[in-house]
């Protein structure tokens, strides 16, 4: 307790008057401890969540439907080994775990009416249990499915497309866009941070210290790093890659004797077997139960595809190199340094759009990338028994996908493929091994390359119209068809379509294919659309690979015929009526925003308060993203997913810098900051960033200590 208020006082928090906290300490680590205790005080529920995920502990409070969620924590993690890597840990990360585990736990005992749910206690090696530095680590790609249908006590195989999933769920990603001096109106250059994720993941905070911290921008509940953001040098913002970064191994199996055995090349190794007990929550009582943990040399068991091959994952944990590497970026002053923090190699999951304070702008596709043989194909299960499939050490930076400076003048990348990053100026494909960027083209990136390419030059207000563009590039393959299909039935049939069909068809064709909350025919096609890609869902292949979103609409397409695409627009305008009264609603009517509880799992209510949203999914190629379902109760669909900290930057000898958040700040119902930033949002507008101490000091609601 002494300690913690000694620290204390070396930190001062200073919220603005939108409730942004600017936390200012002597050291780093003094910084550390004050962000922790002001996200505590935001989101404690958040907060503690993030790391009853993590640890593998959420079946303690949800029950016995998470135990598979926490069994596959274990078979990457464990807080025995979390430990030996803090101890291992040189003294200045210490410094910030200590600080981390300090702030938190002076939050919980100056505020003894917040009753965790588990956690009464943090301790310091727990950010260590994120295999890549930051919350939603690579492990969350393995199917739960598969671990479940191996580790049950009826073992059984799970070897389908999990990917097949992803079309019944909202397409998630990020957006991060830059620009060259040249390609700026005042000659500096200028970088949108636009991640996709789900609602209210992150806080937006600055961090300042007499050490050299000064990091402004979005920090996930309980991390204690700038994700995404910038200092008075640079700013950097991730977009999730699909470079194929972690491997799944066939391993060859035997039975020997009751011991599992595993084939590599002429031999026969054993498989490493462990005991775990795992607890779950069961009313008021804490139930246990064990499993039988597997792991090869290639890393932990995570399925099998039938009984004599079993399914191993080797990704990266490397949690020291992968922290380490999340906070000295936020330190680093330009090009130079950002790239030589980059050689830890510890980001597995990201790629980096770039800008800094001297005008260089540049891209990384990905980070961590093992050297493998180019014989194989990486992209599918390979054979564990084969050694030539080890990985063969690892690449530098040097020789990863990238763009340093490309004469376009613009960088983008939504989540698509790297090689059209720069227009003209992008990398070559056939200079890298083809798992370094297996990632292709989407809507968003077609987007993208066209709002940037036809403007000669950007300011910070046409670089938030441009992450506001409104054309849902999607619709520009989907509609045509749907029209020549009605225009061909017209020629033919014998009966004629019924009017309500001719009418819509009349006004999707008059349709520009932008969002807007006062269109009807962006409702209707995004309703039919829905409807269609149901239908081919059905009908993908067991056989192969998911096809990506952009495949998937050609797919659509190609897989449903003439009389099925008038028959799912003539259900839809059913549906329309039948929920609404009417099939000519404006999109703004039926897309919502609405925060009622600030609860983790949010609740929606028609009859109660929301405000109308014009922008769409991403997956029909919005560039602000906002994915949004109707619920059990409700016919009006309310968003959960897309935009979330949103920032647009411009480095010159001042930081000039705008701001929105999905709500705002504060996750309590009745406080100013719950919905202050909901109207800004909605609308694609931006507040004012106060960076400097003169700024944040002419804008201060409170200031105040930790504690006080």
């Amino acid at each position: 307790m002494a300690r913690w208020q000694q620290q204390a006082q070396r930190v001062r928090i200073v919220r603005d008057t939108w409730g942004v906290p600017h936390i200012y300490g002597k050291t780093d680590a003094d910084a550390v401890f004050g962000l922790l205790y002001s996200q505590c005080e935001d989101d404690f529920d958040r907060v503690e969540m993030n790391y009853l995920d993590a640890i593998g502990r959420l079946a303690e409070v949800e029950g016995e439907s998470a135990l598979y969620h926490d069994l596959r924590a274990r078979l990457f993690m464990d807080s025995t080994q979390a430990i030996a890597v803090y101890r291992k840990s040189p003294p200045w990360m210490k410094e910030l775990l200590d600080a981390f585990a300090a702030g938190t736990n002076y939050y919980l005992h100056t505020h003894p009416t917040v009753k965790p749910r588990l956690l009464t206690r943090f301790q310091p090696w727990m950010p260590l249990m994120f295999s890549e530095g930051s919350i939603g680590g690579n492990i969350s790609v393995v199917p739960l499915d598969r671990i479940k249908a191996f580790y049950s006590e009826k073992k059984s195989s799970t070897w389908l497309d999990n990917d097949r999933e992803r079309y019944q769920r909202e397409a998630v990603g990020s957006n991060g866009f830059a620009i060259a001096p040249a390609k700026s109106a005042s000659g500096h250059a200028l970088l949108l941070i636009n991640p996709h994720t789900s609602f209210y993941f992150r806080s937006e905070v600055q961090m300042v210290s007499e050490a050299g911290l000064n990091a402004y921008g979005a920090v996930t509940w309980g991390q204690f790093f700038v994700y995404q953001g910038f200092n008075q040098h640079c700013g950097w913002m991730h977009t999730s890659s699909y470079a194929d970064s972690m491997d799944e191994y066939l391993e060859t199996i035997e039975k020997k004797k009751g011991a599992f055995y595993y084939r590599y090349g002429n031999k026969l190794r054993p498989v490493r077997a462990e005991k775990v007990r795992l607890p779950y929550r069961d009313g008021e009582k804490v139930l246990h139960r064990e499993f039988t943990i597997y792991r090869t040399h290639h890393g932990p068991i995570v399925g099998q595809k039938d009984n004599s091959h079993w399914v191993a994952v080797r990704m990266m944990n490397e949690p020291l190199a992968a922290l380490s590497q999340s906070y000295l970026r936020t330190k680093a002053d330009g090009y130079a340094k950002f790239k030589e923090v980059q050689q830890l190699n510890g980001n597995a999951s990201n790629n980096t759009v770039f800008a800094d304070a001297q005008g260089n702008i540049a891209y990384w596709h990905g980070n961590f990338m093992p050297r493998r043989a180019p014989q194989f194909d990486w992209s599918q299960p390979v054979d564990g028994a084969n050694p030539q499939t080890e990985w063969q050490g690892f690449h530098g930076v040097e020789e990863l996908v990238q763009v340093r400076n490309p004469a376009s003048g613009y960088i983008q990348n939504c989540n698509s493929t790297p090689f059209t990053v720069a227009g003209p100026g992008s990398p070559s494909r056939e200079k890298y091994p083809a798992y370094m960027a297996p990632d292709p083209e989407n809507y968003r990136g077609l987007n993208a390359v066209r709002v940037l390419s036809r403007r000669q030059k950007f300011t910070l207000d046409t670089l938030i119209a441009a992450a506001n563009d409104p054309h849902l590039t999607a619709f520009d393959d989907l509609i045509p068809p749907l029209i020549a299909v009605f225009e061909a039935e017209q020629d033919t049939a014998a009966v004629r379509p019924p009017q309500a069909v001719a009418d819509a068809i009349a006004l999707l064709q008059a349709w520009d294919h932008n969002y807007s909350t006062t269109s009807v025919a962006q409702t209707v096609a995004i309703y039919w659309a829905e409807k269609l890609q149901a239908l081919a869902r059905t009908r993908l292949p067991a056989d192969k690979p998911a096809p990506d979103y952009m495949s998937f609409v050609q797919f659509t397409l190609r897989n449903t015929s003439a009389p099925e695409k008038l028959g799912a627009l003539a259900e839809t305008l059913n549906d329309l009526s039948k929920d609404f009264g009417t099939w000519r609603k404006p999109w703004g009517e039926v897309n919502r925003f609405q925060r009622l509880t600030g609860k983790i799992q949010e609740t929606y209510n028609d009859q109660l308060p929301s405000l109308p949203v014009a922008f769409a999914s991403s997956a029909w190629g919005s560039l602000a993203a906002y994915g949004a379902r109707a619920y059990p109760n409700t016919k009006k669909r309310y968003g959960t997913v897309g935009n979330s900290f949103v920032a647009v930057v411009e480095f010159g000898p001042r930081i000039k810098a705008r701001s929105v958040v999905t709500g705002g700040q504060s996750s309590r119902p009745g406080t100013p900051h719950f919905t202050d930033q909901a109207s800004l949002y909605t609308n694609g507008q931006f507040k004012q960033v106060w960076f400097y101490p003169e700024e944040v000091q002419a804008h201060t609601e409170r200031s105040y200590r930790p504690g006080e």
